[in-house]
C-alpha cells in the first residue's frame, strides 16, 4: 500500500507560478509510475503530468512547455513545477501512483488561478 500527501497548492495570479509537492510512503523506485492528475468542477479527472521509474515523462498538451514534473528519489517525493498559470488550470490537483497495477490517490490540493 502507499500513502500519498501533497502539498503546495493555493491562490495564484494569472501568469503566476506554484509548486506541488507529494510525499509518498514508501521508496519511489519500487513504484511503477508517479503523476499529477486535475479535475475541475464539472469536468472528468485528466491527466496533467506523469513519471515512470525509467525517468520517461509525458504531460497533457494543455501544459507542455509550462509544466515541469520532476522526483527526489531520497525524499520520496515527486513535484509539479507549475509556470505562466491560466485561469483555466483551476482545479483540484491530485497526487497518483502506481503500484502492482493498483492505483494510489492523494487527498487533492486546489489550485486557484484568479487576479
Amino acid at each position: 500500500q502507499v500513502q500519498l500527501v501533497e502539498s503546495g497548492g493555493g491562490l495564484v495570479q494569472p501568469g503566476g507560478s506554484l509548486r506541488l509537492s507529494c510525499a509518498a510512503s514508501r521508496s519511489i523506485f519500487s513504484l511503477n509510475a508517479m503523476g499529477w492528475y486535475r479535475q475541475a468542477p464539472g469536468e472528468q479527472r485528466e491527466l496533467v503530468a506523469i513519471t515512470s521509474s525509467g525517468d520517461s515523462t509525458k504531460y497533457a498538451d494543455s501544459v507542455k512547455g509550462r509544466f515541469s514534473i520532476s522526483r527526489d528519489n531520497a525524499k520520496n517525493t515527486v513535484y509539479l513545477q507549475m509556470n505562466s498559470l491560466k485561469p483555466d488550470d483551476t482545479a483540484v490537483y491530485y497526487c497518483n501512483a502506481r503500484y502492482l497495477e493498483t492505483n494510489y490517490w492523494g487527498q487533492g490540493t486546489q489550485v486557484t488561478v484568479s487576479s
